[in-house]
C-alpha cells in the first residue's frame, strides 16, 4: 500500500485572487519560556486544498456539514489535462474511468494546467459523477468560475479544489478528501490522500 498526500501546506498555499492567504499566529511557545506550543490561525475556508458545498453558490444549498462523507471517501479515477477540458474531452474521461473501475468514475480528479467548461460540467453532472477534483484553486475558468460551480452544486457533485497530483500517474486510487467538520460553512480546508 502506498499513501499519496495531494494537499497543499496550508501557510504556503495557493489562494484564489482576491482572498487572505491563511496568517499562523503563535500563541505560546517554547523559544519563549512557555511550557507548551499553541498555534492559532485564521483563513479563509477555501484556501489551500478545500472542498466546496453547495452553499457556496446557493442560499439553501447544503453547508459543508451536511454533505455525504461518502462522496469525498472511496474509489477516485486520476487523469490529466492541459486547457479547457471541453465536452469531448470530459466524456472520454468518464468512459476511461468506467471501462477501469465503474465505482472509480463517480470520484474524477484532474491534474495539470487546466479549468472544466461549462460544457464539461453539463457531462460529468449527466453521468451522476459525486465528486470532481482539480489543481486549480478554482474548478472553472479563473477568470469567470461562477457558472461552472452553478453547473456542479446545483447537482450536488462535491468540488475539491487546490489538489496536487504530480507525483501520481493516471488510474484508480482510494480517495479520502473529508473536509473539516465546519458547521453552516460554504467550504472547508481537507487533508486529501489518495491510497494505491
Amino acid at each position: 500500500m502506498k499513501i499519496y498526500d495531494i494537499s497543499q501546506e496550508l501557510f504556503h498555499c495557493a489562494v484564489f485572487p482576491g482572498d487572505e492567504p491563511p496568517v499562523r499566529r503563535v500563541l505560546e511557545s517554547f523559544e519563549d519560556g512557555s511550557i507548551y506550543n499553541l498555534t492559532a490561525l485564521s483563513m479563509c475556508a477555501h484556501n489551500g486544498t478545500h472542498i466546496d458545498a453547495p452553499y457556496h453558490f446557493y442560499k439553501d444549498g447544503k453547508t459543508i456539514d451536511q454533505l455525504s462523507l461518502e462522496s469525498v471517501i472511496g474509489k477516485c479515477y486520476v487523469t490529466f489535462a492541459e486547457g479547457p477540458v471541453s465536452a469531448e474531452i470530459a466524456q472520454a474521461i468518464v468512459d476511461k474511468a468506467k471501462d477501469m473501475d465503474l465505482e472509480s468514475a463517480k470520484r474524477i480528479l484532474i491534474g495539470g494546467d487546466c479549468f472544466i467548461t461549462l460544457e464539461a460540467a453539463k457531462v460529468f453532472t449527466k453521468e451522476n459523477i459525486v465528486l470532481i477534483g482539480n489543481e486549480s484553486q478554482t474548478v472553472g475558468p479563473i477568470d469567470a468560475p461562477a457558472k461552472v460551480h452553478y453547473e456542479f452544486l446545483k447537482s450536488e457533485v462535491v468540488l475539491l479544489e487546490g489538489i496536487r497530483l504530480n507525483e501520481l500517474e493516471e488510474g484508480v486510487y482510494w480517495l479520502n478528501a473529508a473536509p473539516i467538520n465546519l458547521g453552516q460553512s460554504d467550504g472547508a480546508p481537507c487533508r486529501a490522500v489518495l491510497i494505491r
